[in-house]
Parts: structure tokens; C-alpha cells; sequence
């Protein structure tokens, strides 16, 4: 039997300072290759899109998801309602 929506797990939140280094570098790169994000004019290497994203996830910005349903993991940006969300 397949679970249903309501079997569903919530996806977790992931720390991104509870990550080994080399672990996390990899996540991010994996992120931003799948992503294909783009920084406008200029054009920028792996390790500045690496850096940006590690910017956005040291200033809280963005968040690591682990989804136990697809086993995969994600970075999401995260907006002022869910951070404050969070916080209550």
C-alpha cells in the first residue's frame, strides 16, 4: 500500500553548521549545478556560487531540507513569514 498525502513526512531542517565542510560543499554545489541559478550579467564560478549560498545560509537566508518521502535534499530560500514562523 502507498502512502497517502497525509502519510507524508515534513521535509527537515538540516543546520547548515552541523554539516562536515567537505559535506556541505557538496551539498551546495549538487544544489546550484541542479539549480542552474542565475547572477545576472556577470558569470560566475562554481566556488563563487558555492560562497554566495553559504552566505545566504550563514545569514539565514536560505535553509538545508532533508525530504524523508524522496530521500533528497534541497536548499529553499527562506522567506520573512516562515522565519518568523519558526521563531513563534
Amino acid at each position: 500500500m502507498n502512502p497517502g498525502p497525509e502519510d507524508a513526512a515534513e521535509p527537515v531542517v538540516i543546520p547548515h553548521g552541523e554539516l562536515e565542510p567537505g559535506t556541505l560543499t557538496r551539498v551546495i554545489e549538487s544544489f546550484v549545478l541542479r539549480e542552474g541559478t542565475e547572477y545576472g550579467a556577470r558569470d560566475f564560478s562554481l566556488a563563487e556560487k558555492v560562497a554566495h549560498v553559504v552566505g545566504q545560509l550563514e545569514r539565514g537566508e536560505a535553509e538545508i531540507f532533508f525530504d524523508p518521502d524522496s530521500e533528497t535534499v534541497d536548499i529553499r530560500r527562506v522567506t520573512r513569514r516562515s522565519a518568523r514562523e519558526r521563531a513563534d
